[in-house]
């Protein structure tokens, strides 16, 4: 992976971070209408550096569109965005859900690599299939090891809970426009992808 690429998400990240800064300081300005009823308000993702695996629960918030869903032992993946950059790789994100009755741990997600290791509870064993041309794209990392994807807080989530989590990978050829999402034991996922 080239310095371009990294800057490239590195400039992704930020942008995530300052985003999320902005939302919560403008849902924490809302003015006080001589109301007291309590009003509801829907919970940014949480971003910190290696991605946003804050969990959270917003009811009340407007649920994005799944392009896809898979259900594994315990937990339901959806995926809700997959973008091709102008950068040359592709994003994909989504949530994870912990449907089953005790903590979930990610950690045959980070994938069997050595240099994976380090990744902790993240994303970084996913990766992107396209059949047609039969390649396999696995997460983009930067040059200490470090997958561009999220890294789950507390290595997992809470029963009941869900996370977002997001992914970066190589772009395969633009003609190719649907892959398999592969991660752990979960099932693959068909997704097609968005031009960004």
């Amino acid at each position: 992976m080239d310095l371009r690429h990294t800057m490239k998400g590195r400039r992704a990240m930020a942008a995530v971070a300052i985003t999320t800064g902005l939302l919560l300081t403008v849902s924490g300005c809302g003015g006080g209408d001589g109301d007291d009823k309590p009003k509801a308000s829907a919970s940014a993702p949480s971003s910190g550096q290696g991605g946003g695996g804050g969990e959270q629960e917003s009811p009340s918030a407007s649920p994005e569109q799944a392009v896809a869903e898979v259900k594994g032992d315990d937990v339901t993946l959806t995926i809700t965005s997959v973008v091709r950059d102008e950068g040359g790789f592709v994003t994909v994100s989504g949530k994870v859900t912990n449907t089953g009755s005790q903590f979930w741990i990610a950690s045959n997600w980070r994938g069997d690599e050595r240099e994976l290791s380090r990744n902790g509870a993240s994303l970084a064993g996913a990766a992107l299939v396209d059949s047609k041309g039969k390649k396999k794209y696995l997460v983009l990392r930067d040059t200490q090891g470090r997958c561009l994807c999220t890294k789950f807080d507390g290595g997992g989530v809470d029963v009941g809970k869900s996370a977002d989590w997001f992914a970066q990978f190589p772009a395969p050829p633009a003609d190719t426009t649907t892959v398999d999402f592969q991660v752990g034991s979960m099932p693959p996922a068909s997704i097609e992808i968005s031009e960004g």
